[in-house]
């Protein structure tokens, strides 16, 4: 029952400790603005359910990834047979087919097969080509392309999340689901349709020269490019042009991008390459001036003009006929990056303020009723010993707060219902005590030893609980969805602040009063 002056001190930064990051809870926001960035000011994050918003459930297009790999391929194997001078038939094909998982072509030469099959083989590992005759099969693994796809949801998620950041909200909650789906929600939004029109775009950047032999057309049905070419339609005449299939520069290798506004007050959009896109940039300029350049973004060129001079600075600005809020958008999109593949929202659910306002009053009313319940009965059975777990379920209420704050972790409803339960154990591991102190006072031990020996023997059947808890909860917390993660979070920070409180807190409050020879009793 001794407590030594460090783990005294320790107890009381915990308390304070959580005293101090659970009060911005309490506090209106006009007054935690005025803080210095040093304070803590930091509240609970609320879900959807309990303070409105947009549910969306994103598709991502798992076949244009794969179809984008052939293709990928595709333009590599014609480039390493020209470079080794290795003739192909006319009929080598222009794009990969969606139901398609292998390139094929023919050869021209026989002869050349073996040089053939040695250059296509080192262009990718994860490739097996076959050749029969002069027909050549070149086929992904399977590993390989799962491996892609999930890469690619994996990096859809962090676009998805950087674009919904950079409209200003930061308490989105984005999750993947299943192999091809994305689950984001956003609290406090109520029209989703500006976050739909961002999320709808790929936004994949390249800069490309025009084919200046192929004509402007007004529709490219009956038209075919010439080889190497590509006609895309351009927002800024309605027409068709063709540009080079070739990507001189990338938009992956942009770092920043902005709006601004040129000599005539009109908006345009300012970017900036990295060394790499810089070098490649300032090339391309250099060795195409006179020619015009097309900026095509999501298949479509917003902007072809004519590169004067070469631009080897690194940055450029792209004009055109941009209103303030396209051009905050077009610029958005490129500081967030590229999709790597198409999404589709494929469900799309709106929950009203004043729902989430009665589940939070609900939820409120619960915890509030059953809490009370539990301290009354703590306190009629158990007497002053029922008064001191009383202030550890407390102070654990304060704790776990304070805990959920500083992780900023989502509440949602279930997670209220987690915050009840873990009240209620609490208040069973005090359970478990009190009655090994009445078992030991009813053998006629003294009251130090009687509390000494309740509190250790007590013990081992309370880490046997919360442990149990706890895999559970970290079972759930793995393998649930949304409104179950948040469940399992506050049942698992909530069980370890109880222990510390059931355990720790109430055995020095008890130790204390017994020295300060403050009288305490429990009912036999």
């Amino acid at each position: 029952m001794n407590f030594p002056r460090w783990k005294e001190i320790l107890i009381a930064c915990v308390c304070a400790f959580g005293v101090l990051f659970a009060l911005p809870n309490f506090l209106p926001q006009s007054f935690l603005n005025k803080l210095p960035d040093w304070a803590p000011n930091k509240k609970v994050s609320l879900g959807l359910d309990l303070r409105g918003g947009a549910h969306l459930l994103l598709e991502v297009d798992l076949d244009s990834v794969k179809n984008d790999y052939l293709n990928q391929i595709l333009d590599m194997a014609r480039s390493v047979l020209r470079k080794e001078s290795i003739q192909y038939a006319s009929n080598f094909p222009r794009t990969v087919a969606k139901d398609q998982n292998k390139v094929e072509f023919d050869l021209k030469d026989t002869a050349k097969v073996g040089k053939a099959k040695a250059s296509l083989t080192s262009i990718d590992s994860d490739f097996k080509v076959e050749i029969v005759g002069a027909h050549v099969t070149m086929t992904p693994t399977e590993e390989a392309i799962q491996k892609r796809k999930f890469d690619a949801v994996e990096r859809s998620i962090e676009i998805v999340r950087k674009r919904v950041d950079e409209t200003g909200t930061r308490e989105a909650n984005i999750q993947r689901q299943g192999n091809d789906r994305i689950l984001l929600q956003i609290p406090g939004l109520q029209d989703p349709s500006h976050v739909k029109e961002l999320l709808g775009r790929t936004a994949k950047m390249t800069f490309r020269l025009v084919d200046e032999k192929a004509p402007e057309i007004t529709d490219r049905k009956n038209t075919v490019a010439p080889i190497g070419s590509i006609y895309l339609e351009s927002s800024e005449s309605g027409k068709f042009i063709a540009v080079k299939k070739q990507v001189l520069v990338g938009g992956e290798t942009l770092v920043d991008a902005g709006l601004g506004y040129d000599e005539y007050n009109r908006p345009e959009v300012s970017f900036k390459f990295n060394k790499i896109g810089a070098k490649k940039f300032g090339d391309a300029t250099k060795e195409n001036v006179g020619k015009r350049f097309a900026i095509v973004l999501d298949n479509e060129i917003i902007s072809a003009p004519v590169i004067q001079t070469p631009i080897t600075g690194g940055s450029g600005r792209i004009t055109g006929d941009f209103s303030v809020e396209r051009a905050r958008d077009l610029a958005l999109l490129l500081r967030a990056g590229a999709l790597p593949a198409p999404l589709s929202v494929i469900e799309e659910k709106t929950v009203g303020p004043d729902l989430g306002a009665d589940s939070i009053r609900s939820g409120i009313v619960a915890t509030l009723l059953s809490g009370l319940f539990v301290l009354v009965f703590m306190y009629l059975w158990y007497s002053s010993f029922g008064l001191i777990a009383n202030i550890a379920v407390i102070v654990n209420l304060i704790l776990l707060i304070a805990g959920l704050s500083c992780l900023q972790a989502t509440l949602t409803l279930p997670g209220i219902a987690g915050i009840a339960l873990t009240v209620g154990m609490a208040v069973d591991a005090n359970v478990l005590i009190n009655e090994r102190i009445k078992e030991y006072l009813r053998k006629g031990e003294k009251w130090i030893k009687a509390v000494e020996a309740g509190y250790d023997l007590a013990l081992s059947s309370i880490v046997d609980t919360n442990l149990n808890t706890i895999i559970g909860m970290m079972c759930l917390y793995q393998f649930g969805t949304g409104p179950v993660k948040g469940f399992a979070i506050t049942t698992i920070l909530g069980t370890v602040i109880s222990f510390f409180t059931s355990t720790t807190l109430t055995r020095y409050i008890v130790s204390t009063l017994m020295r300060l020879k403050y009288p305490v009793s429990i009912p036999m």
